[in-house]
């Protein structure tokens, strides 16, 4: 069973063994509008939890975004490139940015379960 984990910079990864799969939350993509490009991290780079590992574009902003967790860039979204739109539409799924080597597994009970990021996103909407 694969559990989804949040950040407080609206990135989700969501574990499935040794390795997670990363992206950013559909609350960023709406914040951020039409996403027009995306930039991946190279396979085999290392980051540490918080680390910028790549950039999204919008016609209204660029933003980061972070690694949730330490690991090794294993897999990317090659799909991103030609059709970035692929994030507004399913930013959860199909939209995924990359994929890590878990480097330390247990960072992932850092962060937000999806009741905790849904209260902590209704938080921002009523602030």
């Amino acid at each position: 069973m694969s559990s989804v984990r949040f950040t407080k910079d609206h990135e989700w990864i969501r574990a499935e063994g040794d390795s997670a799969i990363c992206g950013i939350t559909d609350y960023a993509q709406k914040a951020l509008g039409d996403i027009v490009y995306v930039e991946l991290p190279a396979i085999g780079k290392t980051f540490k939890q918080g680390e910028q590992a790549a950039v999204v574009e919008s016609a209204k902003a660029a933003s980061e975004v972070y690694a949730p967790v330490d690991g090794e860039v294993i897999a990317i979204n090659d799909g991103l490139s030609s059709d970035p739109g692929k994030v507004n539409a399913a930013a959860q799924t199909d939209g995924w940015f990359f994929k890590l080597k878990l480097g330390n597994p247990t960072q992932l009970q850092s962060l937000m379960d999806e009741a905790a990021y849904q209260d902590y996103v209704k938080g921002l909407l009523e602030g």
